[in-house]
């Protein structure tokens, strides 16, 4: 029997002092390591700036991210990391492992562009054009994308810079294709996680972010729990009659049927959804039917986007999405066909792991910086990493300080873009919750 243990009665104030200074040397260690990452950060800054430039000039699209995987890859090796590539078609990760154990904690940041002629009047605009849907379209980072790889790409060369100090292992995920891969590809997150990106090392949490051209640059915008929605691809196919344009009598029109089914869709929306409880969307962005101007066609084709937080209204909205098309059709004698393709799911921030790294971000940015945010209708396929480990996904603002939010254009559009001054404390954020994370949990990690 262990009845006398200690050879003294426990003096409990001691014990107390004792947790007391332990936990001040570990915030003292944490707050070193972190004034290391600021002062290294100012130095990084222009190089920062430098290779977002030379990203936004040269975009690729999704799946066809080689060149900018190159670059990538190459930076990460001169970095003496552990690197893999080709995940997922150009994906690339590097693992940096710190020289004390500790948890492993995955940052991440997508690559791949968008179909869009840039209209901003930059030295550095892009002028490529490629393919998509057998079309040729102009190419633009016009959803910030280059500026996370040149974000995270700066966090990984300031984090190698400390390497022996860091207590765990730090994941950076280069992913293609979140602006989801083209018909008839698997890709983006989902595709990473089938691929084993979160295992070996296995991964403890994922952070990462978006940054927003209506919200100023040094600020930051975060919620728990649902943050972005569920993303989901609609197509309809309206078969009609052809006939010549003259004698619409005598055929069945698939252009007003198709014209009167997005005004259905719409009134699902605003009629038959519970708004207050979530928002919703469904948006069509592409119709395609007919060859001249006086033949009524056979059949149109639209294509589009149904965004939902909440599971139940996503199954309420697809039923009523096939009733209400195909019912419309039905009532002209046409017939319409609805596949509706499950996308993205709701972006969901783990409520404690939220809770214990906000403090970090309010250090990081100044409390008054760090707003609580309303979810997004924008969908973010970070949602499949933060299903398999928990996750923290924030927003970063890139909009010129003092500009009204309401000039500023928004994300996918020509005219979209970003403030470079804010760059800077993406690197900040994503180093700092790096290094809290890891002194919170130092000896639970591998």
């Amino acid at each position: 029997m262990f009845t006398n243990f200690f050879p003294m009665p426990i003096n409990k104030n001691l014990v107390l002092l004792f947790l007391c200074f332990f936990v001040f040397i570990t915030y003292s260690s944490a707050q070193e390591l972190k004034n290391k990452v600021d002062l290294a950060a100012d130095k990084i800054e222009s190089k920062v700036i430098e290779w977002r430039r030379d990203l936004h000039q040269n975009p690729e699209l999704s799946n066809r991210e080689f060149e900018t995987a190159n670059k990538i890859a190459a930076h990460l090796r001169s970095l003496d990391m552990e690197v893999k590539t080709n995940i997922a078609f150009t994906g690339v990760t590097g693992v940096l492992k710190g020289g004390k154990p500790g948890p492993v904690i995955a940052l991440r940041a997508d690559m791949d562009a968008l179909p869009v002629v840039e209209r901003v009047d930059l030295p550095f605009a892009s002028k490529v054009k490629s393919t998509y849907l057998g079309e040729e379209v102009g190419v633009m980072h016009a959803c910030g994308h280059d500026a996370h790889v040149a974000m995270l790409m700066g966090a990984a060369e300031v984090l190698s810079n400390m390497r022996e100090e860091l207590a765990g292992t730090v994941v950076f995920i280069f992913q293609p294709a979140e602006e989801g891969a083209p018909p008839g590809e698997e890709g983006g997150a989902e595709l990473m996680v089938k691929e084993g990106v979160l295992k070996n090392p296995q991964v403890d949490v994922i952070f990462g972010l978006h940054i927003i051209s209506s919200l100023e640059a040094g600020k930051i915008r975060y919620k728990p729990g649902g943050t972005m929605a569920a993303a989901d691809r609609l197509v309809i196919k309206v078969k009609g009659k052809q006939t010549h344009g003259s004698r619409p009598w005598q055929g069945v029109d698939p252009i007003i049927v198709s014209a009167q089914i997005m005004q259905g869709l719409q009134l699902i929306i605003s009629r038959q959804t519970e708004l207050t409880k979530e928002a919703a969307v469904i948006s069509i962005g592409k119709i395609s039917g007919g060859v001249r101007n006086n033949i009524i066609p056979e059949e149109v084709e639209m294509i589009g986007t149904i965004r939902t937080l909440d599971k139940e209204m996503q199954k309420m909205i697809h039923e009523k999405i096939h009733l209400t098309a195909t019912k419309i059709a039905e009532s002209h004698g046409a017939v319409a066909e609805v596949d509706i393709q499950i996308g993205y799911p709701v972006t969901f921030n783990s409520i404690p792991l939220t809770q214990t790294m906000i403090p970090t971000l309010f250090q990081t940015a100044g409390e008054e910086n760090v707003q609580l945010t309303p979810a997004r209708t924008g969908a973010e396929d970070f949602s499949f990493y933060a299903n398999e480990v928990p996750g923290f996904f924030f927003f970063l603002g890139g909009m010129p300080r003092g500009q009204d939010p309401f000039t500023a254009a928004p994300h996918h559009t020509p005219d979209f873009f970003i403030d470079e001054s804010g760059f800077k404390l993406g690197v900040r954020s994503l180093c700092h919750l790096t290094i809290d994370y890891m002194q919170l949990h130092a000896t639970s990690g591998n």
